[in-house]
């Protein structure tokens, strides 16, 4: 049996399931669909009409239910969601790619992230292209962070905001996203807004003059490098000085992190294990 006629064979069971966990099998069945079955591709023979039409019935289950889900987090149901991605096939297992999973698939249908405008702010040479995280990582540190009531999450060079969202969506905790870029700061407001998520907000600033005294917990997706990094590492350090804080790292900044003398790693086997995971730091006593 060819791979088309493998998904063909599955489809059945995949499209009949009612309950919200059957979006996992279908978003995975797309997956492995969009590898032999081009989206825009036509053609003649019966398996590949088949599929085609199976696909459309697929997106729409999907699309039901992220309009569902999204109509739950407005009126202030956040608990639907949360079980949902506790029931991922994935959930709690060593998730050690750094890659995107179908969780990245139903957030991005959840949040609807509107479309930024055309950037206006050119990259500056200490400053780094925004790039999403993963949403198993966002998870991933969200559990292990365990924010609380009086937590602040700074997220420092937050794109549009995913990471600062979710956190709002999915802890007690505040959270504020910190961007150069009016175009993404614009788009991720409009989410917090659409979604009513008031625990999130974005601030349009440049890290250098960023007010880092609210923050309790820190995320750095390697916002910066060279001299700009440097001073921004000795800003926190004059923070972690006063009070108690954490850093989460991720990416090419948690070799620095992990280096800084200041800081002890928090689960320092599994961060070293898992080089692609979000690595958890506190400052030494």
């Amino acid at each position: 049996m060819n791979p088309l006629q493998s998904l063909l064979a599955e489809a059945t069971e995949v499209l009949s399931s009612s309950d919200d966990a059957g979006v996992w099998p279908r978003l995975d069945w797309l997956d492995r669909l969009d590898l032999h079955l081009l989206p825009g591709e036509r053609g003649a023979d019966e398996i590949t009409r088949r599929l085609h039409a199976l696909r459309a019935v697929a997106e729409s289950q999907n699309a039901d239910l992220y309009a569902s889900l999204r109509h739950a987090v407005i009126a202030g149901d956040r608990g639907r969601l949360a079980k949902l991605l506790a029931a991922h096939p994935a959930s709690g297992a060593a998730d050690a790619a750094e890659g995107f999973d179908t969780r990245d698939d139903l957030i991005a249908g959840v949040l609807r992230l509107p479309t930024p405008g055309t950037a206006t702010q050119a990259l500056a040479a200490d400053e780094v292209a925004y790039q999403p995280t993963p949403v198993r990582h966002v998870l991933d540190l969200l559990q292990r962070t365990a924010l609380g009531a009086d937590d602040v999450l700074l997220d420092l060079g937050a794109g549009l905001g995913q990471v600062a969202l979710l956190a709002a969506l999915l802890s007690p905790a505040r959270a504020c996203g910190i961007e150069i870029e009016p175009a993404y700061v614009a788009s991720a407001r409009q989410s917090a807004a659409e979604l009513g998520l008031r625990r999130a907000t974005f601030l349009c600033q440049d890290l250098a003059q960023t007010d880092l005294g609210e923050g309790t917990v820190f995320y750095l997706y390697t916002p910066l490098r060279g001299a700009a990094w440097t001073r921004l590492l000795e800003r926190l350090r004059a923070e972690a000085a006063r009070r108690p804080i954490r850093l989460c790292g991720f990416g090419p900044c948690t070799l620095a992190l992990r280096q800084a003398p200041w800081l002890r790693a928090v689960g320092q086997a599994q961060a070293q294990a898992q080089a692609h995971r979000v690595a958890v730091f506190e400052a030494r006593p």
